[in-house]
């Protein structure tokens, strides 16, 4: 059962377009998997349609004058026939898993996958700069080690589940964190998650520590 979502600010933004790609992407694939989310979003959508349209309908009141035949004949002129497109899944293979992508996936370029130990990464191609947005997968058994953030991070788990000091995490959850936050994410039987960061991670344990010049690899 999904327990995390975003917030009710980003909802609004997401739905105004106010958010970059990445993070409106995260969104959209959250909603595919959330009823309740899916609804607070058509629910504002209509708002704000029905505002516009208001506004609209003021504004050319004054100077619409229709020509009822006109309209009709324009509709039913054409014989074209609109039939709707058929969705064809997309897929992505992280060592010998194959996973069905979401389809607010379908349209973007996924680089080749880099792997370190039990962590294998792609790049989604979205050119936003300082923001890096990923396939991440965890094999069964694997962790990302002890880390805060130096800006923001967001991750929506795709398939499979993993834990840390805060709970366990499954497909749908959406899990925004900040450098306020620490956390060591485990998957016992491995996931695969959608991830976006504008920085690098910093490790905070140990040797793991050593890794912190490579914190941009993973996220």
């Amino acid at each position: 059962m999904i327990k995390h979502h975003p917030t009710f600010e980003l909802i609004q933004a997401f739905v105004n377009g106010e958010l970059p790609a990445s993070l409106s992407a995260g969104i959209a694939m959250h909603a595919e998997m959330c009823p309740k989310c899916q609804h607070q979003i058509a629910q504002l959508t209509d708002q704000i349609a029905e505002v516009s349209f208001e506004n609209d309908y003021q504004d050319n009141l004054a100077v619409a004058e229709l020509n009822i035949d006109q309209m009709i004949a324009a509709i039913t002129d054409s014989d074209d026939i609109f039939l709707p497109t058929e969705t064809v899944e997309k897929f992505v293979v992280f060592n010998n898993e194959t996973y069905v992508l979401p389809k607010a996936l379908h349209s973007m370029t996924v680089g080749k996958a880099a792997n370190i130990g039990k962590l294998s990464r792609s790049r989604i191609q979205l050119n936003e700069n300082e923001i890096h947005t990923s396939l991440l997968q965890i094999s069964p058994g694997g962790s990302v080690p002890a880390h805060t953030h130096k800006g923001f991070e967001l991750t929506l788990l795709l398939e499979g589940s993993f834990h840390d000091d805060r709970g366990e995490y499954v497909k749908g959850d959406f899990i925004m964190l900040d450098g306020s936050h620490q956390h060591h994410p485990i998957s016992t039987e491995g996931c695969l998650c959608y991830t976006v960061a504008n920085d690098a991670l910093h490790f905070t344990q140990g040797i793991n520590k050593l890794l912190n010049p490579i914190g941009a690899f993973i996220y």
